[in-house]
């Protein structure tokens, strides 16, 4: 089989490849060259848990030339800024928490690869992420594919993959979807994968600037949009000030800038009329039912107007919630089985059902 590998120069996508050539398919590497925040600070630069920097690249086209395939650099600069950047900006001035690996995954990552698997005439593309797809044949005898988890639960990245096609999913490879992270590490020494366990982290946050939290990314970009105001509680009463609702979430707890209370305190709200941002006991704040919009589902869709026991996520690895989902059209509406704490509007409810990622949405403001 002919596939085109994604190779991001990390020991995931680089044992990938090299499983693939073992099993003989005839391979072609391509490696996307993405928007990185052009203010960032020049030392921060550097920090190895990104993706795109020189070591990675360096790593990537070295495991090409290992396999003797050939290799391809994609610049994608303004698309990433245009679909997952600028949405990510917008979506923080609004006062949202928006999720764009998930943006990044439907429009970039493959929808980019899979137009190019069909310029080099591909059958398949291969990633490294830690998911499964399968076939289901159907009682007429029509076949559907399926999402599922990752056999490794401390890896899997389905919930970020939620939003992707039944097109797509036909045409993509997870080979490491059904191995243990640990198995990866054995492999990648049997392969000869050149890499030291220290500088081989794994990429962490978001990939398009140098820090962990977005606070300093947004305060460089938004600029306009952050107005200092009162941090209040819910009765109104003030104990603190913000330095604009843009570098705040739902849920959060560090960083409030808060002294002097014993009581731990977390953000359960904005309000942008007002310029305040509203603090709650930690714990106290208890959310019922989610609305969603931009529902999406993989390969069955509820009928309007049913309701629907699922299993949720908010966050990738968080732990699942049972729920009904009502449905009615690409609009939902999630009520937990038992309260939960705060949820950030513009992060994605992604649904299950045991092992299969059914679908999600985005938590409506």
């Amino acid at each position: 089989m002919k596939i085109l590998v994604a190779l991001s120069g990390g020991i995931d996508s680089s044992t990938m490849a090299h499983m693939l050539a073992a099993e003989g398919h005839e391979l072609i590497g391509v490696r996307f060259t993405l928007w990185t925040d052009p203010l960032a600070p020049a030392i921060a630069k550097i920090l190895p848990s990104k993706c795109c920097n020189a070591q990675t690249a360096s790593r990537a086209k070295a495991t090409a030339m290992q396999l003797g395939i050939p290799y391809h650099i994609v610049d994608l600069e303004e698309e990433f800024k245009r679909e997952v950047v600028d949405p990510f900006l917008e979506g923080y001035k609004k006062g949202l928490t928006p999720n764009p690996c998930i943006r990044c995954n439907r429009t970039i990552k493959f929808g980019k690869l899979l137009e190019l698997m069909d310029e080099f005439s591909c059958d398949a593309l291969a990633t490294g992420h830690y998911a499964r797809v399968a076939k289901e044949t159907l009682s007429d005898g029509s076949e559907r594919m399926l999402l599922l988890e990752a056999i490794d639960q401390a890896k899997d990245q389905s919930y970020y993959l939620y939003g992707l096609s039944q097109e797509q999913l036909k045409r993509v490879l997870f080979p490491l979807g059904a191995m243990q992270k640990s198995d990866v590490y054995e492999l990648a020494k049997h392969f000869g994968v050149p890499y030291e366990e220290q500088s081989y982290r794994e990429s962490q946050d978001l990939c398009f600037f140098p820090e962990k939290s977005p606070q300093d990314f947004l305060k460089r970009h938004l600029k306009d949009a952050l107005t200092p105001g009162q941090i209040v509680r819910p009765d109104g009463t003030v104990i603190g000030k913000h330095d604009g609702l843009p570098l705040y979430t739902p849920g959060q707890r560090k960083g409030l800038g808060i002294g002097g209370l014993k009581i731990p305190l977390e953000v359960v709200g904005k309000n942008a009329a007002t310029n305040h941002l509203i603090v709650e006991e930690k714990g106290k704040e208890r959310t019922q039912s989610l609305t969603l919009h931009d529902l999406r589902w993989i390969s069955w869709k509820p009928n309007d107007g049913e309701e629907i026991p699922f299993e949720c996520r908010t966050r990738a690895l968080s732990d699942r919630r049972r729920g009904m989902l009502f449905v009615e059209g690409s609009h939902g509406r999630f009520t937990f089985e038992s309260p939960t704490g705060t949820e950030a509007p513009g992060q994605s409810l992604v649904l299950y059902r045991s092992e299969e990622v059914v679908g999600g949405g985005v938590i409506a403001e």
